[in-house]
């Protein structure tokens, strides 16, 4: 079978075509978002881009997985919760079906990550077998998806997986959501740099935070605090949900002491005499969302 997917970020749009049975990458080519230049002008280079890999490969799609920077509400067909704004309260899905006479499925970047590390990515290098697996996003926001019997799973809300608008600590402080102490105000990276900045004065970026540590009290502190919540908020995944894999995606992922310290403080919290969960690093990279989209 072969599989379309799109990936529509902030600042590109990415297209691949994918055999599935040997996962072969057949055509993959990207083209600039330029959301500025606002919606209507996204779902352009949208079709542009599939004319583009139409053009180069000679196939036609029947149908075409895409990744979002936010979700589409079932009840109402709309995009929300996009840091990409000109998206919000627009029907995507309608309209590029309308204008290409192609059936879409839409879904979260999230969702799609984890979605390509199920198929295609650390998982069937290290848990083949695996039934359920959770995605996680730790970056610049925090996010995650869920795959359950190699499907995602959205939710009668369409916010299936968003474990980082869950309540973890006062202490984070308001969210752009409306809420306080949502986990993403806790463990983002932008949060944690903040943190860091409002006790020391001085601005410094999560990774030299992070290397400072042995010379820096205050950058101790903010590594101690990112694997204490780290390690309640990963449990309560864990505890609700019980995935046999988690997959740390993100920039906040990358930092080693996740899959080590990180994981003895998930251990203290979950509702277990022992965690079997397997926690992995991602393989995929940047790669991901577009695999994850040619998936659904």
């Amino acid at each position: 079978m072969i599989l379309w997917g799109i990936d529509l970020g902030g600042t590109k749009i990415e297209g691949v075509i994918l055999a599935s049975d040997t996962k072969e990458v057949l055509f993959r080519e990207r083209v600039a978002t330029e959301g500025d230049q606002g919606y209507d002008h996204v779902l352009n280079q949208v079709a542009n881009l599939i004319e583009i890999l139409k053009s180069k490969s000679g196939l036609i799609p029947e149908k075409i997985g895409m990744g979002t920077p936010g979700s589409t509400d079932p009840e109402t067909g709309l995009l929300k919760n996009c840091n990409a704004v000109h998206l919000n309260g627009k029907p995507l899905k309608k309209d590029l079906e309308d204008r290409l006479q192609i059936p879409f499925t839409l879904a979260n970047d999230a969702n799609c990550f984890a979605l390509a590390e199920t198929h295609m990515g650390i998982v069937q290098d290290l848990a083949p077998d695996a039934k359920v697996v959770f995605g996680v996003i730790m970056g610049s926001g925090v996010g995650g998806g869920l795959v359950v019997n190699g499907q995602i799973i959205n939710g009668a809300h369409g916010i299936g997986g968003e474990w980082g608008h869950n309540f973890l600590d006062e202490s984070g402080g308001p969210c752009y959501c409306g809420k306080t102490g949502c986990t993403e105000t806790v463990i983002a990276g932008p949060h944690l740099e903040r943190f860091y900045d409002e006790r020391s004065g001085h601005k410094k970026g999560l990774r030299q935070i992070m290397a400072d540590r042995a010379t820096d009290p205050i950058a101790q502190a903010t590594y101690d605090r990112l694997i204490h919540f780290y390690g309640k908020g990963i449990s309560t995944i864990i505890n609700m949900i019980d995935p046999d894999v988690i997959v740390i995606g993100g920039g906040v992922g990358n930092i080693d002491e996740l899959y080590t310290e990180g994981l003895e403080s998930v251990k203290k919290h979950v509702f277990n005499t022992s965690c079997q969960t397997k926690i992995l690093k991602p393989k995929l990279g940047d790669s991901a969302g577009v695999f994850g989209a040619a998936y659904l």
